[in-house]
C-alpha cells in the first residue's frame, strides 16, 4: 500500500513543537511516519535545534526538512550539508551531531547505504564526546538510524542491537516518544530474525504506553503504526483492535485536515487488516469511508489505490472502470514527490493487468505515459529505489505489449538500479521479469539464468518476505508461487539442443519443496521448519521410493527417486484446469458413501498420470514404501486410494507424505518403549456434536499400549500441556473434532476449555524441548483421529502440513475429512495393533490398518480408509 509522507499532517505541528522546545513530542510525531514506497523502520527525528543557530543554518535545516517530506531526498541531503558546513564552522558540535543524523536519514532514501553509515558513525563520534546528561538524546536518534539503515542491508541482527541501545539511550534521555519508536523498530528486526514470539512479546505494553501519551492525537498516530505492525506480524484481531482504538480517539479530536487525514490513513489500514481476513466486503466499505473523509488529493488517490486493487481481484467491472478513471485524472493535480511517483506506478502496473485481461481498451501508448512520468519524477528526486521500481513497472508494461527489445532494457536497468541500493524486495521481482523476456526471445540458457538468481534471492528473503513486506499475503500467489513453479517449468523442459538431466531435476526438485515451505511461511506470516533436519537422501530408503509430482500450466510433471538410482523424471501433458477439475471432483467421490463408476475412473486418471509410466520400475527395484511430496491440489487426495484398474494402491505399497526434501530426525520407533498420551472428547462442547466412539478408541489404545488419557474435563490445554512436559511420551493421539484450513486463526484443535490453535502448538507441544532435553523426548507420533479439512478450502491441506510442523513431531497421521465415527475408530484401534509389533513402520502399520478395513464389506469404500495420511518420518 501507498503511503503519504510528502505534507505529512503532523508536520507543521512537530515544527511548532520544536520551537517551543517540546523534542521529545516532535521525535514521536516524525518517528512514526512510514516511508514510501515500501513499509521501512521507524526514525524518530532528532530533538530540538540549540538557540545559538545562525539563521543561515535554520534555513538550511527547515529547507532539508521540507524536501525530506516532500519526498526530495537529494534535495534534502544538499541542504542538510550546507548545515553541517555551517556548523562546522562554527565548532557546534551539538547541532552538528543532529545534523549528520537528518544527512544520514536521506543517504539511506537515495539507496547511498555506505554513505549513510558514514554519516551516522561521524555523528555518534560527535555525540561521544558530549557531556552528560545531553549525550543521550543525541545518541538515541543516531542509533536508532543506524538500525535503519542495518535493516536496509539485510543485517537484521545487528539493526536489533542498535535499536535495543537507541531504546536505552531514549530511557536516559527521558523520551518516552522516542522509546516507544525504536520499539517498534525492535518488533520488525525480530520478525525479520524469525523471532516471532519475541516481536510479539516486544510490542506487549506498547499499547499501554501509547494511551499513557498526554496528547490525544499523537495516542491516535501511535496505534495507527502499532496496528499496522500487528498486521504484518499476523495478529489481525490486535491489529484490528488497536487500529479501531486509535480510529475512535481520531474521530473523538477536534476536526481538521491533519486529523482528518490520519483518519483517512486509519480507515484505509483497517480495510487492509479486514482483506487480510478476507473480510472482503468490510474492507470495501473501509476503504469507502476513507476515500470519503480525505482532506486532499494525496490521501485521497492513496485510499482509491487500495479501493482499486481489490475491486480488479474481485472483477467489479463498472467499479474498477470508474475508479482508474478518476484516479488517472487526479494523479496531475498531485505534487511531484515520492507519493506522487508511487501513485503512478500503481497505476500502471493495475492498468497493464487489466489491458492483459481485456477488461480496458484503453491504449498501452497512455498507460506507458504515465509510468514514463514515474520515472522522470523519480529520477528528478534522485530516488533511486522508486526509480528502479518505475523502471520496472514500465518494463512489465512492454512485456505485456509485446516490445520484448524495450522491456528488456527497460528491465535491466531497474535490476541494475535495485542491486546498486540493496533493495532484495525489488531485485527479484526485475530478475523473474527479466527470465519471462528471455525465455519469450527463445534464449532458454539466459532465462534459466534469470530465473535461478531470482529464485536464490527469494530464498534470503524467506523471513523478509513475511516480516517485513505487506503486499505478500494478499498477493503470494501472483508475486511469489509462479517465480518458483515457472523456475521448475523451465528447468525440465526439453529444449532444441538440451535435455534436462539429473542437475535439473535435482534443482527442480528442491525448487518445488522451498515452494512448500514458502506458502507455510505465508500461511504462519513466520519462517516455519527451522527444527532440527536432515536430508531425505539420509533417510534409510532401501524400501522407498520418493514421488515428486508437480502441477505445471500445461502438464504434471514428476521426478521419481528411487533407491540407489538416478532421479527420473517424466511428464502427462494435460492442461491445469484439467488436473485441478479431476482432483476436486475425485475429493468429492472419494467422501461418498458409495462407490461410483466415475470415482474408480477419476482415481485411475490420476494414477495414470503419477504412477503408470514408473510402475515397471518401481515394481523391479521391490521398494515397499511411497513417500509423496504433493504439490498443490494432489494434497487434498489421499494417495491410498488412487486405482490402477484393478487394485489401490495401498494393496501394493504403504503410503506417505513427506513436507519436501527433508524431516525431522527421523528414526524407526522402539517398540518396547511405545508409551501413549492419549485426549479425547466424548460430550458436544463449543458448538461441536459428541463424539460417541472416542471411549471405544481410547480404550482400544490402552489394551496395546501403556497410556495416560484425558477425557473431556480433563482434556484442557494446561493439563495436556503440564503432561506432555511430565513425561516423554512418543505417542499423542488427540481424539477430537478439528479442522485445518489454509488459514492459520481457522486451523484448529478442540480441548474442553477452548480451540487449540495451530499458533500455539509449538509452545504446546515442545515445552519439554529444552536445550538440554534428550532426543529421544521428541514426539515420535501425533495423531489427530477426528479432524478435518475446511469444506470449501482449496488450500486447507496447508493447515494439515503447517500443524505437523508446528508441533516438531517426526510423524503426524491425520484425516483428509471426518470419518464416520465408529469406523475411525476401528481404523484406530488396527492401526496401534500393528503399530505394536516389532519391525513394523509407521506407513506399514497405516496400509495394514487399511487393508483390514478394507477386507471387511463394511468398510470397504474408500470413505472409511483412505482419508487418513501420514505426513512426515514413515519409518
Amino acid at each position: 500500500m501507498i503511503r503519504q509522507f510528502r505534507h505529512h499532517p503532523w508536520y507543521k505541528y512537530a515544527v511548532k513543537l520544536v520551537q517551543l522546545g517540546c523534542g521529545a513530542i516532535a521525535a514521536l510525531v516524525l518517528s512514526l511516519t512510514p516511508f514510501l514506497p515500501f513499509r521501512w523502520p521507524v526514525v524518530p527525528a532528532p530533538a530540538a535545534l540549540a538557540q545559538s543557530v545562525t539563521s543561515e543554518a535554520v534555513t538550511a535545516i527547515e529547507t532539508g526538512r521540507d524536501h525530506y517530506q516532500n519526498g526530495q531526498y537529494a534535495a534534502a541531503a544538499e541542504a542538510w550539508r550546507d548545515a553541517i558546513a555551517t556548523f562546522e564552522a562554527n565548532d557546534d558540535r551539538t547541532n552538528l551531531a543532529r545534523t549528520w543524523t537528518y544527512l544520514a536519514l536521506a543517504q539511506k532514501q537515495l539507496g547511498e547505504l555506505d554513505a549513510a553509515i558514514e554519516a551516522i558513525e561521524t555523528s555518534l563520534d560527535i555525540a561521544s564526546s558530549l557531556g552528560s546528561p545531553e549525550r543521550a538524546s543525541f545518541v538515541a536518534p543516531a542509533l536508532n538510524a543506524q538500525g535503519s539503515i542495518l535493516l536496509t542491508q539485510g543485517q537484521a541482527d545487528a539493526a536489533l542491537q542498535a535499536w535495543q541501545q537507541a531504546t536505552e539511550a531514549y530511557t536516559q534521555a527521558n523520551d518516552p516518544a522516542g522509546r516507544i519508536g525504536s520499539t517498534i523498530n525492535q518488533s520488525q528486526a525480530q520478525q525479520a530474525l524469525g523471532l516471532y514470539h519475541q516481536a510479539r512479546q516486544t510490542l506487549v505494553g506498547l499499547e499501554e504506553d501509547l494511551l499513557q501519551l498526554p496528547n490525544p492525537q499523537l495516542r491516535c498516530l501511535g496505534l495507527l503504526n502499532l496496528g499496522n505492525v500487528l498486521r504484518l506480524a499476523g495478529d489481525l484481531q490486535d491489529s484490528r483492535r488497536v487500529l479501531r482504538e486509535s480510529l475512535e480517539i481520531a474521530t473523538d479530536a477536534p476536526e481538521g485536515y491533519a486529523i482528518a487525514n490520519e483518519r483517512s490513513r486509519i480507515l484505509t489500514s483497517l480495510g487492509n487488516v479486514e482483506r487480510a481476513g478476507r473480510d472482503l466486503e468490510a474492507a470495501q466499505g473501509y476503504y469507502q469511508e476513507a476515500i470519503a473523509i480525505a482532506p486532499s488529493p494525496t490521501a485521497r488517490v492513496r485510499a482509491q489505490l487500495n479501493q482499486l486493487d481489490l475491486a480488479i481481484a474481485e472483477g467489479r467491472g463498472a467499479e474498477t472502470d470508474e475508479l482508474w478513471r478518476e484516479i488517472q485524472t487526479q494523479l496531475e493535480t498531485l505534487p511531484r514527490s515520492r507519493a506522487a511517483a508511487d501513485a503512478r506506478i500503481q497505476w500502471t502496473s493495475a492498468m497493464t493487468r487489466l489491458r492483459v485481461a481485456e477488461a480496458i481498451d484503453l491504449p498501452w501508448t497512455d498507460i506507458a505515459r504515465v509510468g514514463s512520468t514515474a520515472i522522470e519524477i523519480a529520477r528528478d528526486l534522485g530516488d533511486v529505489r522508486a526509480e528502479s521500481y518505475a523502471l520496472g513497472t514500465l518494463g512489465a508494461l512492454y512485456e505485456r505489449a509485446d516490445r520484448l527489445s524495450d522491456a528488456q532494457r527497460l528491465t535491466e536497468r531497474a535490476l541494475l538500479l535495485a542491486q546498486s541500493t540493496y533493495a532484495p524486495d525489488i531485485a527479484y521481482q526485475w530478475q523473474w521479469q527479466l527470465g519471462r523476456i528471455l525465455k519469450a526471445r527463445g534464449q532458454y540458457d539466459a532465462a534459466i539464468g534469470s530465473y535461478s538468481v531470482a529464485y536464490d534471492t527469494l530464498q534470503s528473503l524467506r523471513r523478509d518476505l513475511v516480516a517485513i513486506n505487506p503486499d505478500v499475503q494478499f498477493t503470494f500467489r501472483d508475486r511469489v508461487e509462479p517465480v518458483y513453479r515457472e523456475y521448475v517449468d523451465l528447468l525440465l523442459q526439453e529444449q532444441p539442443d538440451s535435455i534436462p538431466g539429473e542437475p535439473e531435476f535435482q534443482r527442480a526438485r528442491e525448487a518445488i519443496e522451498a515452494l512448500q515451505l514458502a506458502e507455510l511461511d505465508n500461511f504462519f506470516r513466520s519462517a516455519c521448519l527451522d527444527a532440527q533436519v536432515v536430508p531425505i537422501e539420509a533417510v534409510d530408503r532401501s524400501g522407498t521410493a520418493v514421488l515428486y509430482p508437480i502441477i505445471l500450466s500445461d502438464r504434471v510433471e514428476v521426478i521419481l527417486s528411487l533407491p540407489d538410482a538416478p532421479l527420473q523424471h517424466y511428464a502427462a501433458a494435460v492442461e491445469q484446469a484439467q488436473v485441478d477439475q479431476t482432483l476436486s471432483q475425485l475429493r468429492i467421490e472419494l467422501a461418498q458413501p458409495y462407490t461410483s463408476p466415475e470415482s474408480m475412473t477419476l482415481a485411475q486418471q490420476v494414477y495414470d498420470w503419477l504412477l503408470r509410466p514408473a510402475a515397471a520400475d518401481l515394481e523391479q527395484s521391490q521398494v515397499k514404501t511411497l513417500a509423496f511430496v504433493l504439490d498443490g491440489k494432489l494434497r487434498d487426495v489421499p494417495m491410498a486410494a488412487l486405482y490402477d484398474g484393478d487394485r489401490y494402491l495401498v494393496e501394493s505399497y504403504a503410503v506417505a507424505l513427506a513436507p519436501g526434501l527433508q524431516l525431522i530426525a527421523p528414526q524407526p520407533l522402539e517398540t518396547k518403549q511405545l508409551q501413549a498420551l492419549t485426549a479425547g472428547l466424548t460430550q458436544s462442547r463449543h458448538g461441536f456434536s459428541p463424539l460417541a466412539y472416542v471411549s471405544s478408541e481410547l480404550t482400544q489404545i490402552e489394551e496395546v499400549l501403556p497410556s495416560r488419557s484425558l477425557v473431556d474435563e480433563a482434556f484442557t490445554t494446561s493439563t495436556l500441556a503440564d503432561q506432555i512436559a511430565d513425561l516423554p511420551f512418543p505417542i499423542v493421539h488427540l481424539a477430537t473434532h478439528g479442522q485445518f484450513s489454509s488459514n492459520a486463526d481457522e486451523t484448529f484443535v478442540l480441548a474442553w476449555d477452548k480451540p487449540i490453535q495451530v499458533k500455539d502448538f509449538d509452545t504446546l507441544l515442545r515445552r519439554r524441548d529444552s536445550p538440554d532435553a534428550a532426543a529421544e523426548a521428541a514426539i515420535e507420533l501425533l495423531v489427530l483421529s477426528a479432524c478435518d479439512t475446511a469444506a470449501g478450502d482449496d488450500r486447507a491441506t496447508l493447515g494439515l502440513a503447517g500443524l505437523a510442523l508446528r508441533a516438531g513431531a517426526r510423524s503426524t497421521l491425520a484425516s483428509l475429512w471426518a470419518l464416520d465415527d465408529e469406523s475411525g475408530a476401528r481404523l484406530m484401534g488396527q492401526f496401534y495393533r500393528e503399530l505394536a509389533q516389532s519391525g513394523i513402520s509407521k506407513a506399514e502399520a497405516l496400509r495394514r490398518a487399511q487393508l483390514t478395513m478394507l477386507d471387511d464389506p463394511d468398510y470397504r469404500h474408500p470413505i472409511h480408509w483412505s482419508p487418513f495420511v501420514l505426513v512426515g518420518n514413515w519409518l
